[in-house]
């Protein structure tokens, strides 16, 4: 009943990492729509010639970065995949700049 203000604390540090995500891969060129809801985004990697699956596994390998392929939401997630803003905006900010070094490398 009284928590109202750490539910609106919450709810902005969420939307910042958000809007941090969003920008970050928007410069590095990987389109994608701003979430509503929830803490993930779903970026287009087709840019790389990569399957989700190839990218991912081979984002952990080279630059230890997790994500999910957007596959394993269904059939229409090929060229996708899902990275969850439910970090330190320290670690999302190493995140992106791996990302971005690893997407600058195999972008055709």
């Amino acid at each position: 009943r009284e928590c109202d203000a750490d539910v609106k604390s919450m709810y902005d540090e969420y939307k910042a990492r958000r809007d941090m995500v969003y920008e970050g891969l928007t410069k590095i060129g990987l389109p994608v729509f701003k979430p509503k809801g929830a803490f993930y985004i779903f970026p287009d990697i087709s840019c790389t010639g990569m399957t989700a699956d190839e990218f991912c596994d081979r984002l952990l390998k080279e630059e230890k970065v997790g994500v999910v392929p957007g596959t394993c939401f269904g059939n229409q997630g090929e060229n996708h995949i899902r990275i969850s803003y439910a970090a330190s905006r320290e670690n999302i900010a190493e995140a992106l700049k791996r990302i971005g070094h690893f997407v600058d490398k195999y972008k055709k």
